[in-house]
């Protein structure tokens, strides 16, 4: 079976039955609270991947823009950006 996999977005790739088979295996917990084993072991692999104290999983498109924007940015700060932009366009 060939997976198609589509990057335009994190919500145009359907999920194949092995991919629904695991999700619905997944041990899983509260990830506010820091207690689902599944994201803490994809963090900690990705954190120890790329030689880093920590990482952080974002389950979105505009959760992570939202970050970026935070982290490079003060609050009241403007940002200037081309009227097609991701941001500009998904926000």
């Amino acid at each position: 079976m060939k997976l198609a996999i589509d990057l335009r977005s994190d919500t145009v790739t359907l999920p194949s039955s092995q991919m629904l088979e695991s999700m619905s295996k997944a041990k899983v917990g509260d990830d506010v609270w820091g207690e689902d084993p599944t994201v803490k072991l994809l963090e900690e692999s990705l954190a120890s991947m790329f030689s880093k104290d920590a990482a952080l999983f974002c389950p979105s498109g505009t959760m992570t823009n939202q970050i970026a924007i935070r982290v490079h940015t003060n609050l009241g700060d403007e940002i200037i950006c081309d009227k097609l932009s991701h941001i500009y366009m998904n926000m």
